[in-house]
Parts: C-alpha cells; structure tokens; sequence
C-alpha cells in the first residue's frame, strides 16, 4: 500500500503554516457573552490566520462585511465575513454591525468571484442578523445586490468552509454559505445561534398569532396571560436556536471549540484537495 501512486490534486497553494502572532485563546475575551455587544472580528481573525496577517479587501467599503486574504495552517485562504462593529459610511449614516447592507454585499460578491476565479478556498465567518431592510435600502437596490452575493456563493467551485461563531437568522445564514448552500464543512461555536430570527423578535410575532387564535375561540388575554405565553415562547424559541439542536438534525457538522477553528479549517481543506474541480465557475450576468 505505500507503494501506491498519488492521486490527482485540486493544487490549492500552500506553503510552511506560521502559528498566530496574537494568541489564539485571546478568541475567549473578545467575543462578547450573549451574543448582543459589538466586537472587532479582525481581533478574531488574527487569532486564526498565520502570523496574524489579514489582507483586506476593500477596506473602507461595505465595513459591516470584512473580506480580505490570509494563511490558514500555510493554505491561501480567502475570508469572509461579518463585522459586528457599529460603522458610519462614507454618507455619515450608522450602519448596525452584523447586518448586510448594499455595499457589504457587493463587496462580498466581487470577493467571492475573485476568489473563484484565482483557485482560492473560501472560509466563512458568521455572525449575521440578516439583510437591511426598509424604504430606503430596497430604493438603493439591496435585493439586487443581495441576489448577486448569494448568485456568487451559490456557483462558487471553490471550496467553501463555514464557521458559524454567533448568529446566523434569516437570509444571512444563505448569504454567508449556510447549509443550504453546501459547504464541505459547516462547525459551529458553543455560542452560535440558528434561527429565522432572534429570539425576542419571533416570540412577539409567534405570541401575535397566537393571541390572534385565543381571541377567535372567544378567549380574554390579560396581562399577566400575556406575559405567561410570551415567556413560554421565547424560552421554547431559544432552546431551538442553541447550537446543540442544530448539530442534532444535521444543520451544522458539529459544534468545536473556538481554539479547534484552525485546526478545522486546515483539515477541511487538505481533504478538499484532494477532488480537483471539474466544473467551471458561471455566474451569469449580474447587473451592477
């Protein structure tokens, strides 16, 4: 068996792994409990990446999405992901960290091709709310913009590893290479959060309907009723959101500790490897 010839490989470029100049378990006092309070990801980043080092791409464009080159164990690897900071644009207008606006997701889609198109792995960092939404951002095209970063993911050939750190609600989970969208591996941290939505917001829309259906059988909510199904909503809701239930039906590969990212990523792409890629990458036409 040790004589046996090689395999063809998919030659994603590697060279010798350097370990992280910040300290990776500096990873357990940046990233906030809770979920709720705003971080630098590139402090998380540089906890990852080989000798600390972040190539951003775009730096000061589309803020509340960071992508940019790096090393990962020696694998050339392009980054994407959510910045969780509070920024105001070029405009003077605050931008909510963690959340997709127009200009993050062209900026992330022009990365993801490029990406493809120079034989770079993808890794994905998730801590995402979801897209903008309102008057003003679907009059400044985010659906169109938004269709061209999930156009992206969906035909990357590259391969794609998704690391879900935090939240992951709604079509952010799509955008940033959820399961949908076939990652070879998808792991989460113990303090990732799966869900259409947060938890307060669907508990007010699931208790609406509910209430909706006890009023029609002639039923009166008082207060302390209210409260009573609320509670019982949320607690229900935010038990399903925990990084456990999704692991148990297979939404994500597993659930590692956030000192095991590198380690992760590394294996994820070695084993990738070693399946060259036999379809062209083919986007379309997008409109710009």
């Amino acid at each position: 068996m040790g004589k046996l010839g090689g395999n063809p490989s998919a030659g994603y470029n590697r060279t010798k792994s350097i370990a992280p100049k910040t300290d990776p378990h500096h990873v357990y006092g940046t990233f906030p409990e809770g979920n709720n309070s705003p971080y630098d990801m590139v402090e998380i980043i540089k906890c990852i990446v080989d000798d600390s080092e972040f190539d951003e791409f775009k730096m000061e464009y589309g803020k509340t999405i960071l992508c940019g080159y790096a090393r990962v164990d020696g694998w050339a690897v392009g980054i994407v992901a959510n910045q969780r900071l509070n920024i105001k644009n070029k405009k003077g207008e605050l931008q909510i960290g963690g959340v997709i606006y127009n200009d993050s997701a062209d900026k992330a889609a022009r990365f993801i091709m490029n990406c493809n198109q120079k034989k770079i792995p993808l890794v994905f960092l998730q801590d995402v709310t979801g897209f903008m939404v309102g008057s003003r951002s679907e009059h400044a095209g985010i659906i169109k913009d938004g269709a061209k970063m999930v156009n992206a993911v969906a035909n990357s050939v590259v391969p794609k590893i998704t690391i879900v750190i935090g939240n992951s609600y709604g079509a952010g989970n799509y955008a940033m290479c959820g399961k949908a969208y076939d990652p070879r591996l998808i792991y989460a941290w113990p303090s990732a959060k799966i869900a259409v939505m947060g938890g307060s917001q669907a508990a007010k829309v699931l208790l609406q309907i509910q209430e909706a259906s006890l009023k029609s059988k002639g039923e009166v909510i008082t207060q302390e009723k209210e409260d009573e199904l609320l509670k019982e909503i949320t607690d229900r809701y935010n038990s399903q959101t925990t990084p456990y239930y999704a692991a148990s039906r297979l939404w994500v590969d597993g659930i590692i500790d956030p000192l095991e990212t590198r380690k992760v990523i590394s294996m994820g792409i070695e084993a990738a490897n070693q399946s060259p890629i036999e379809k062209q990458f083919n986007v379309g036409i997008l409109q710009t």
